[in-house]
C-alpha cells in the first residue's frame, strides 16, 4: 500500500466520506466514536484506523497504519530501523523531524508532511498521516467527490 504524502494512502484520499471509503474497502470491522465524537472505521486486513472529522462534515482526515505492505516512497518502512528510514526519507526532502518518547516508543514527527512514524526498539512500527492544514489555517482536502 503505498503512502502518498498530503494525500493518503492506497485509494484513500484526504476528504473522503464515510461511503466514499465503504465504496473502495467496504465495511470497516470496527465503527466507533472517540472521546470528540469523530467517527473511527478499523479494517483488520489492512492494519487502518481511519478517522472522519465531525468538525469537518465527517471527512476522511487522520489514518494510523501497521501494515507491512506499507512502503513510502517505493520503500517499505514497517518494521525497519529508524535510522535508514529517516535517511531515506532525508534524501526525498523531509528532513524536520520533531522526537517524543512514551515508555518504549518514540514518534517522528515531520509538520511539513504530516506524517509520524512511531517506534519501539529503534524499528518503526506504526505510521500516522494526517491532512494537511493551508495557509489560511483549513484543511486542505485532496479528494473532490463526482
Amino acid at each position: 500500500m503505498q503512502i502518498k504524502p498530503k494525500f493518503g494512502i492506497d485509494k484513500l484520499i484526504f476528504g473522503m466520506k464515510q461511503n466514499d471509503v465503504i465504496a473502495l474497502y467496504g465495511k470497516p470491522n470496527k465503527n466507533y466514536k472517540d472521546e470528540d465524537d469523530n467517527v473511527i472505521f478499523q479494517y483488520n486486513n489492512h492494519k487502518m484506523r481511519l478517522t472522519f472529522y465531525k468538525d469537518e462534515a465527517f471527512k476522511l482526515g487522520y489514518i494510523v497504519a501497521s501494515s507491512a505492505d506499507l512502503e513510502l516512497f517505493d520503500k517499505k518502512i514497517i518494521g525497519r530501523k529508524i535510522n535508514e528510514v529517516k535517511n531515506e526519507l532525508t534524501q526525498k526532502g523531509v528532513t524536520k523531524f520533531t522526537q517524543e518518547e512514551f515508555d518504549t516508543f518514540e514518534n517522528y514527527f515531520n509538520e511539513d508532511h504530516w506524517i509520524i512514524l512511531q517506534t519501539e526498539f529503534e524499528e518503526v512500527v506504526k505510521f500516522e498521516i494526517g491532512a494537511i492544514i493551508n495557509a489560511k489555517d483549513e484543511f486542505d482536502w485532496k479528494f473532490s467527490s463526482k
